[in-house]
């Protein structure tokens, strides 16, 4: 009785960790594309919001890990939010804010990588929730190299021009489309870099655009042409 029922168990997990990848991506794609701008134009205060971000990407991660310790990870991630709008009220410099919300974004960043990666490409029938999953994963690397970039600029103003990293008190949507014009190699020109580290994570970038979707191609063939019981 015991192994029918854990077997059990297993499938309706299953099927929830599949559904979390999808609204995780659905998510994360609103996040980056809508919330964030409208946060830079002033029409949508954002503060809120990120509390209910916060609260359902942990419970998201936790199903998707069967583990806490994605949890303690989010919810760092929000003590360093937290502790950045503090020090905005009560004159914090803007060099500490940035990269205090830059840490929280790698944190957070780094944490969704781990975990949807392992629910993504682990053994198993790959579905479309798994695919949705590794479009996050993608729009994931995107994020994270704004957070990246974000450190860079608040630590050296003159690493950008175009853009001002410290004069921003939400996530920078500028930033956002920079990072994700570089992964896809499109590459405007409008914003341009002069920090050499600067430089080098955009060419990290645009190389792990170009090869992520091959790789990723080939992990989920492999995974499909595999007999699944």
């Amino acid at each position: 009785m015991i192994k029918p029922t854990t077997r059990l168990l297993n499938r309706v997990t299953d099927a929830w960790r599949d559904r979390v990848l999808t609204g995780l991506a659905v998510l994360m794609a609103l996040d980056l594309f809508v919330v964030a701008p409208l946060g830079s134009l002033h029409a949508l205060d954002l503060r809120p919001i990120s509390v209910v971000l916060v609260i359902v990407l942990a419970s998201a991660l936790a199903v998707l890990s069967r583990s806490i310790a994605p949890i303690i990870a989010v919810l760092a991630a929000f003590c360093l939010f937290a502790a950045t709008l503090f020090l905005h009220n009560h004159g914090g410099t803007a060099t500490l804010d940035a990269s205090l919300q830059a840490t929280a974004w790698l944190l957070t960043s780094f944490v969704i990588i781990w975990v949807v990666a392992r629910a993504v490409f682990e053994e198993g029938r790959i579905t479309y929730h798994r695919i949705l999953g590794a479009i996050l994963l993608y729009l994931t690397i995107g994020f994270l190299f704004v957070a990246l970039y974000t450190l860079i600029g608040a630590f050296s103003p003159g690493s950008f021009q175009g853009l001002s990293v410290t004069e921003r008190d939400m996530l920078p949507s500028d930033l956002v489309y920079f990072s994700f014009t570089t992964l896809t190699t499109v590459g405007y020109g409008d914003i341009v870099l002069v920090h050499p580290l600067a430089r080098g994570l955009s060419n990290a970038e645009a190389i792990i655009g170009q090869l992520y979707p091959a790789t990723l191609l080939a992990r989920l063939v492999s995974l499909g042409a595999r007999p699944h019981n």
